[in-house]
């Protein structure tokens, strides 16, 4: 049962029942319908009351039936509001807890609200690439005024209830409970208050919607949308559905909003959207760890490393309120890495992002130490070392004599094998990888490392521990470089080919940026650090010497151009500002290493750029996919969108790829064979791309 009804003397109670959210599903809908139709046809009902169990009034559309017939199979949303609208008996919605998407514009279709304060009203459709599609453009303003429903419908931030009650002249909320305890009891209170109302009945549809600035205020928004949403084209089409609210009449305004919203399901701006947002759900969850698995309790954490990801890992744990002791070898390491911290929060206080009370609550849970006997009682320890793997080696050693049964050992490594760091322990079930992203107290990203003996629990506990310190995780198989850092390795090949060839650093950065990354190969290089790829780099020419690499990267580290922190690496810098400038000497640097080859360099168009850079992660994907270390697609494309500023409303490059048509990817890639510079045996189709394209499948 997705909906429960209940009497209580006059008035009738219809209770969605469909967690987690009360998602608004199928029988979701079918049981509300059925229960006004009980109530409407017992005499002894005055009111009726609808209202959601749980967590939530409703959180809007069942998720689970995303793309499916029963998503808009009748009663649809917009039939059961009509139901709810045309009912002979006045409907109060008791709002509490979460009332977003069509939760909200059930509401608002009630001819009554009251809420619970600290409810989280929104209407989150932007999120998915969409527009509100049962009425909440045309609503949403009558109810709350143009202004502040624009922008809560442009933003698809929530709001709390409160607040919005505060909003002069809003009709949003009839009344504010006490208390959420005290919702239940004030909604009956208030349903046998209205039982009486003559009809009609007051119906938000019928209220004014209105700016006094008219077409005024909706180019100004228009302008700051503009600005704010490149690439995305719902917000543009949230602000003219609101604008139609105030043009047109109601029932031409709900065709119009229909429209757009009919329209915009079709972008692949949205299909990417949908699909993150199904991804993020996905990636959560593993195959052969049930949800039930049982899980090791996290009460305190060690962080062994000072520096800056020993600190960044340290200040997540903080700010979920878990202690942490941070070990390091030298005094000095330690008061540095400490002060950065306190640095970083106290950049937050000054923004006014953090208050005072809670920066020193946060720092009240760090503990230091420089002697490893002070990291025993911790329930998790996570390494943050130098990478390589002697030193883990030290370090795995002693912590396996020295920390308590059932102690979770995790190293963040971001390349290096994790059975083989688990081999330097007598307890391999407990160690696990937690690959963080710099900075790690900003990047949503986690990469969890599944070794071969990794227990199930220790994955249950970690991806649990990751939703507390709000990190999109991700499970990844062992390899040299999980599935995001093996993936980049292509990339960056590519990115150096090109400059063989003909391109610049700047031509190519300027390319992909324009695609939509966040950052170029080469300033991401520089802001990360030239001398970390250029240590793997040295490490993979022993391990795998017939690989092929353009040498311009090495011949950059050799002059000691590590990037930002040197003050030149692929750019120059200014002392103090981060803004990269194109370097002669980088360019003839470039210009003799070709000469050095007998490249005569050819010009490069930005589309060739994109493709082999795109294309070269999409190929390595699929060899990912095949061998295991990534259990699914979107697991890839969710790396990428969160740690790699692969741009969001193309989905990842698993999604893109799809989007193109995987039989257009494996054309180019054999094109790419025939370029003498590049390595062919790479663009060799990975066997099942080379299969889902010939089929005409896609991987998602």
């Amino acid at each position: 049962m997705t909906a429960e009804y209940k009497v209580h003397g006059d008035v009738a109670v219809i209770t969605m029942t469909n967690p987690p959210v009360n998602g608004l599903g199928y029988a979701t809908r079918v049981a509300i319908t059925q229960g006004l139709a009980q109530a409407n046809d017992d005499p002894a009902v005055k009111a009726i009351v609808i209202t959601g169990a749980g967590r939530a009034f409703s959180g809007g559309a069942d998720i689970k039936e995303f793309g499916t017939p029963k998503a808009i199979a009748e009663p649809n949303l917009l039939s059961v509001i009509l139901a709810v609208e045309n009912s002979a008996k006045p409907v109060v919605a008791a709002v509490h807890s979460v009332a977003m998407g069509g939760g909200l514009e059930l509401a608002l279709g009630c001819h009554f609200r009251i809420a619970a304060p600290g409810a989280n009203i929104a209407l989150p459709e932007v999120k998915l690439g969409l527009i509100p599609g049962a009425g909440g453009t045309q609503r949403l303003p009558r109810a709350l005024g143009v202004e502040p429903a624009l922008n809560m419908i442009v933003s698809g931030e929530p709001v709390k209830s409160e607040l919005l009650a505060q909003v002069p002249g809003q009709k949003l909320f009839d009344r504010m409970a006490a208390s959420p305890e005290s919702l239940a009891e004030e909604a009956l209170a208030f349903a046998r208050s209205v039982a009486n109302t003559p009809q009609p009945f007051p119906l938000v549809r019928n209220l004014p919607s209105r700016h006094p600035l008219g077409d005024a205020y909706f180019q100004f928004a228009r302008n700051m949308v503009k600005g704010m949403a490149k690439n995305l084209p719902a917000p543009g089409k949230c602000v003219d559905a609101v604008e139609a609210s105030t043009k047109k009449k109601f029932d031409e305004g709900m065709a119009y909003e229909r429209e757009l919203f009919m329209n915009l399901m079709l972008t692949p701006e949205s299909r990417a959207l949908r699909h993150l947002f199904m991804a993020e759900r996905a990636a959560s969850k593993i195959a052969d760890v049930p949800e039930d698995t049982p899980q090791r309790a996290i009460g305190k954490v060690a962080v062994i490393g000072a520096g800056t990801m020993g600190g960044g890992i340290s200040m997540n744990f903080l700010n979920a309120g878990i202690p942490v002791t941070i070990l390091e070898m030298k005094q000095e390491a330690l008061d540095r890495g400490i002060a950065i911290i306190r640095k970083n929060y106290e950049a937050q206080v000054k923004k006014g992002k953090l208050k005072q009370d809670k920066y020193e609550e946060r720092m009240s849970l760090l503990k230091t130490t420089l002697s490893y006997d002070d990291l025993k009682d911790a329930d998790l320890v996570i390494e943050a070392v130098f990478e390589e793997m002697g030193v883990k080696q030290k370090v795995f050693e002693t912590l396996d004599g020295l920390m308590k049964p059932g102690a979770i050992l995790a190293s963040n490594t971001s390349t290096l094998d994790v059975d083989r760091i688990a081999s330097f322990t007598k307890r391999p079930e407990d160690v696990v990888g937690l690959h963080f992203f710099s900075p790690a107290n900003v990047m949503k990203l986690l990469e969890v490392v599944r070794g071969a003996k990794t227990g199930k629990d220790v994955l249950a506990t970690v991806m649990n521990v990751a939703k507390k310190i709000r990190k999109t995780a991700v499970v990844s198989g062992v390899c040299d470089g999980f599935i995001g850092n093996r993936m980049i390795e292509q990339y960056s090949r590519q990115a150096g080919f090109l400059l063989d060839e003909g391109a610049t650093p700047q031509q190519v950065d300027r390319a992909i940026e324009k695609f939509g990354f966040a950052m170029g190969p080469f300033r991401m290089g520089d802001l990360a650090g030239n001398d970390i790829g250029w240590a793997i780099r040295k490490r993979r020419a022993q391990e795998r010497p017939n690989m092929l690499y353009s040498k311009t990267a090495d011949k950059l580290c050799e002059l000691g151009r590590f990037g930002q922190k040197t003050g030149a690496g692929w750019y120059d810098y200014k002392e103090g500002k981060r803004d990269a400038i194109a370097s002669k000497l980088v360019e003839e640097m470039i210009a003799e290493h070709r000469k050095s080859l007998g490249i005569v360099p050819r010009k490069i168009a930005d589309e060739e750029i994109v493709q082999r850079l795109v294309f070269a992660l999409v190929n390595e994907g699929a060899r990912i996919l095949e061998d295991g270390i990534a259990s699914k697609a979107s697991d890839i494309d969710m790396v990428y969108i969160t740690g790699y500023g692969f741009p969001m409303y193309r989905g990842g490059p698993m999604l893109y790829a799809d989007q193109v048509g995987l039989f257009n990817v494996v054309q180019a890639m054999k094109r790419f064979q025939k370029n003498p510079r590049d390595d062919a045996s790479f663009w060799e189709p990975a066997p099942l791309l080379a299969r889902l394209a010939a089929e005409g499948k896609t991987f998602n």
